[in-house]
């Protein structure tokens, strides 16, 4: 059950943040070409904020 409501929470915040990425994208006017890159980014730190997040979540419980 810890595992899917995990997954569930992740899920939703990497859409959250995609959201504000392209926001951030949108009124920063970046141009197309760098875009991919910021998204990239943003999601492989965000994955690991997660991945820390589950393995904190595992060991404290």
């Amino acid at each position: 059950m810890l595992l899917l409501s995990v997954i569930l929470f992740s899920v939703f915040y990497l859409f959250q943040i995609n959201r504000m990425t392209f926001a951030l994208c949108e009124r920063r006017e970046i141009p197309e070409e760098k875009q991919p890159k910021i998204y990239r980014t943003v999601n492989i730190l965000i994955t690991i904020l997660l991945f820390s997040f589950y393995l904190e979540v595992i060991t404290a419980g």
